[in-house]
C-alpha cells in the first residue's frame, strides 16, 4: 500500500536528486490563456519559459499540479473518471533531452528504492513517422533506449502518428504553429492475468494497459507553411498521471478508492446510509457526489476564490454543486451535506496545499449557500419536468405521436424560471428517451455566455498560450490597471482572474459594490497617465520575501518557488505608493511576456464595468 502523501514525496524527491529544483503548484486558474477555464494539464503554468523565457529556478524542474478538465463530465461515474486530478510533472528547459528522460523514467518506476513496479507489467509507445512527412522520421532513437535500459522488446510499440492532427504519440502545437515534437507515452498492465501475454502492448490491446506516464520531446517548431525545422533549445516536457498511478500502484480496480477520494465516499455512505457497493446507480451517484464537490472544493479554495456564478470557472463550480445536490437526491439525502463533503476534502488536502485550509471559511459558506438555493428551486423544477414527461405521455395515448425531443423553448423555460442548467436537463432527458434541441436552447440564450465559454475549455490540447503582439500589450495593459484600481479604491482590490485576447482585455477584482463613473475615470486616467509617460518595463529575478519588501503585488504565494520574476513599470527600485506622479507605477510577480516600454500600448479606455459574483467585479477594456 502506498498512500498519497508518499507518491508525491517519491516522485519529488527523485527528481530533486537528478538536479531538478522543486517547484509549487500553480493556481487551478490560469493567468491570461483565453483559451481554457482551468490549468488542465501541468505545462500549462510553464508556457512562458517553455517558449523561452528564464525560469526563476533553472533549466530543471518538478512539481505536483493541480488540474481539473471537465471535457469528460459525462464520464464520471465510472471506475476512473474524474474532474480535478493531480499531475507530476518534470521538466528540461533545453537541458536534458531523450536519453536521460526515458532513463530516469524506467528507473522512478523500476527501482526498489522508487516504485519497483514489475519490469514485465510496463510497456511503452513511441511516435511511428508520418509518411506525409519523410523529414520527421519515427522514433528509433527512443525505441533504442527503451529496449537498452531494460523494456522487453516486445513491451516497446511503434504509434502510427499524424503530425498535423497531433494524434497518437505526436505532441501540439495547439495554435497553427509553433513547438512541437514527438512524445513516449508508458502503460502498466492491469489485465486480468498477472503479467501480459507475450507481444501484448498498447498498441494491439489498449483495454488492459493504463496510461500512467507521458514523455514529450519538444524538437521541432512547426512553421506556417505546414513546414517543420529544429528548435535550438530542446525541451522535455513530462506528465505523470498522479490518481492514475496511485490506483495502479495499489492494485484497485476503482479509483474511488484510492486515498484522496476513498474518505468522501465513506461520508456520503455515512450521510446517505447507503452501501457503495449496494448497486450501480448508488454508486455511480456516490462517484459523481465525490468527485464534483472536491472538483468544487479545489476551485472554491483557490486564492482566487472563485464562488458559484452563472459565468466561466463560477458556472463549472456551480454546475458541480448542483450536479451533486441531484445525485443527492437520489440517494434520498433530504438535508444540506455539500459543506460536509467540503469539509473531507479541505482536510485530505491543507497540508499539500494550503491555500484549501486559508479558504476554509469562504468555501464553507459559499457552498451551503449555493446548496440552499439550489434546493429551493430544484423539487418544483423536478415537478415541472415531470409534467412535461406527463405531457408528452398523454399526447401519446391520444394521438399516437411519440415525442422524442424537448424543444429549446422548453428547456430554456426549465433553466430561466426553475434554475435547471441544460446540462440537468440533458441528463434527465437522457434517462427518459428523449434528446433536447440544443441549437434552439442556445439561441434563447444567447444573452448569456455559459455554454459557450465552457466550450472555449475544450480548445486547449496541451499547447501554448497566444503570445502575439497584442496579447502582449494586453498584458501589460492589465498590470497597469491593476495598479490603477489599487490607487482610486484602495489595497482591499486584489486580482480574482484575467482574460487576455488579441483584442480586449479583462480583468476580475475584489471590490464591495459597483465603481462610479467618477471612479471609472480616474482608473482610465492613471493607465493613459503611465502609458503616456513611457514608462520602462523591466524585471528581475528574487525570493518572494525580497518581493514582498520592495512593495511587490503577488497573489498566490504557495505556488512560487524560491525565487520569482518581479515585472517593474517605472523605477524599479522605488515603491509604488498612491502618488501618480512616482517614478514607480506597477511592481508585480508574474511570468511575463511584457512589452518594454508602456509608450506603445496606445489609448486605454473601459468598455465595461459589472458584477461577476459577490465582492467580485469585472472590467473590460480595448487598447485603442
Amino acid at each position: 500500500m502506498i498512500t498519497s502523501n508518499e507518491l508525491r514525496q517519491k516522485y519529488l524527491d527523485f527528481f530533486a536528486s537528478k538536479g531538478h529544483k522543486i517547484i509549487p503548484s500553480a493556481s487551478l486558474i490560469p493567468e491570461n490563456d483565453p483559451t481554457v477555464l482551468f490549468n488542465t494539464a501541468g505545462m500549462q503554468p510553464l508556457i512562458p519559459y517553455l517558449l523561452g523565457q528564464t525560469h526563476p529556478e533553472g533549466t530543471r524542474l518538478a512539481d505536483v499540479q493541480k488540474c481539473v478538465r471537465t471535457v469528460d463530465i459525462d464520464e464520471v461515474g465510472d471506475n476512473s473518471h474524474l474532474t480535478f486530478f493531480e499531475m507530476l510533472g518534470n521538466w528540461s528547459l533545453g537541458d536534458y533531452f531523450k536519453k536521460e528522460a526515458i532513463e530516469w523514467s524506467w528507473e522512478f518506476l523500476t527501482s526498489p528504492q522508487w516504485l519497483g513496479l514489475d519490469e514485465k507489467k510496463l510497456s511503452a509507445t513511441v511516435f511511428g513517422g508520418d509518411k506525409r512527412f519523410p523529414d520527421i522520421p519515427k522514433d528509433d532513437e527512443s525505441a533504442d533506449i527503451w529496449k537498452s535500459v531494460g523494456m522487453p522488446k516486445d513491451n516497446v510499440a511503434y504509434m502510427p502518428g499524424g503530425v498535423l492532427e497531433s494524434e497518437d504519440n505526436w505532441w501540439g502545437p495547439a495554435g497553427l504553429t509553433g513547438p512541437c515534437g514527438s512524445s513516449s507515452e508508458m502503460f502498466f498492465w492491469q489485465g486480468a492475468s498477472d503479467v501480459p501475454p507475450v507481444g501484448s502492448n498498447p498498441a494491439t490491446d489498449n483495454d488492459n494497459w493504463l496510461e500512467i506516464w507521458n514523455d514529450v520531446f519538444m524538437q521541432y517548431n512547426k512553421k506556417n507553411n505546414q513546414t517543420f525545422e529544429l528548435l535550438n533549445k530542446k525541451n522535455v516536457d513530462t506528465g505523470m498521471g498522479f490518481d492514475r498511478t496511485l490506483r495502479a500502484l495499489n492494485g484497485f480496480a476503482d479509483i474511488f478508492q484510492i486515498d484522496t477520494l476513498w474518505p468522501l465516499i465513506q461520508k456520503i455512505e455515512e450521510i446517505s446510509g447507503r452501501e457503495y457497493i449496494e448497486n450501480s446507480e448508488v454508486t455511480k451517484s456516490m462517484r459523481i457526489i465525490a468527485d464534483h464537490l472536491r472538483t468544487a472544493t479545489m476551485v472554491m479554495g483557490d486564492d482566487r476564490k472563485i464562488a458559484p456564478s452563472n459565468v466561466d470557472q463560477g458556472y463549472i463550480v456551480r454546475r458541480m454543486i448542483r450536479r451533486a445536490v441531484r445525485h443527492g437526491k437520489i440517494l434520498g439525502i433530504k438535508e444540506n451535506f455539500c459543506d460536509k463533503i467540503g469539509a473531507e476534502v479541505i482536510k485530505i488536502f491543507s497540508d499539500v496545499y494550503p491555500e484549501v485550509a486559508r479558504n476554509r471559511e469562504f468555501i464553507m459558506n459559499e457552498m451551503a449557500k449555493e446548496e440552499s438555493k439550489f434546493r429551493n428551486t430544484i423539487e418544483q423544477g423536478l415537478k415541472e419536468f415531470q409534467k412535461l414527461m406527463d405531457g408528452f405521455r398523454i399526447a401519446f395515448e391520444k394521438t399516437g405521436k411519440n415525442v422524442k425531443q424537448i424543444s429549446g423553448k422548453q428547456a430554456f423555460k426549465l433553466y430561466d424560471t426553475y434554475g435547471f442548467p441544460l446540462e440537468m436537463t440533458l441528463e434527465l432527458a437522457n434517462e427518459n428517451g428523449l434528446s433536447v434541441d440544443v441549437d434552439s436552447f442556445q439561441e434563447a440564450f444567447k444573452a448569456h455566455q455559459e455554454l459557450s465559454r465552457v466550450g472555449a475549455e475544450q480548445k486547449f490540447k496541451g499547447g501554448l498560450a497566444d503570445t502575439g503582439e497584442m496579447s502582449v500589450k494586453y498584458h501589460t495593459a492589465t498590470h497597469l490597471l491593476n495598479a490603477a484600481l489599487r490607487k482610486v479604491l484602495g489595497n482591499h482590490v486584489e486580482q480574482r482572474g484575467s482574460n487576455i485576447t488579441a483584442e480586449r482585455l479583462r480583468f476580475d477584482f475584489s471590490h464591495p459594490e459597483k465603481l462610479t463613473a467618477e471612479q471609472k475615470a480616474e482608473v482610465e486616467r492613471l493607465v493613459n497617465m503611465s502609458i503616456e509617460k513611457n514608462y520602462p518595463v523591466t524585471f528581475a529575478e528574487m525570493t518572494v520575501a525580497e518581493a514582498k519588501a520592495k512593495g511587490a503585488m503577488g497573489l498566490f504565494e504557495d505556488k512560487y518557488g524560491n525565487k520569482v520574476k518581479v515585472y517593474s513599470v517605472g523605477d524599479p527600485e522605488v515603491m509604488p505608493d498612491a502618488h501618480e506622479n512616482t517614478l514607480a507605477f506597477s511592481k508585480e510577480i508574474c511570468g511575463g511576456p511584457h512589452v518594454d516600454n508602456t509608450g506603445v500600448l496606445g489609448k486605454f479606455r473601459i468598455k465595461k464595468e459589472e458584477s461577476v459574483s459577490s465582492g467580485v467585479r469585472r472590467i473590460k477594456a480595448i487598447l485603442e
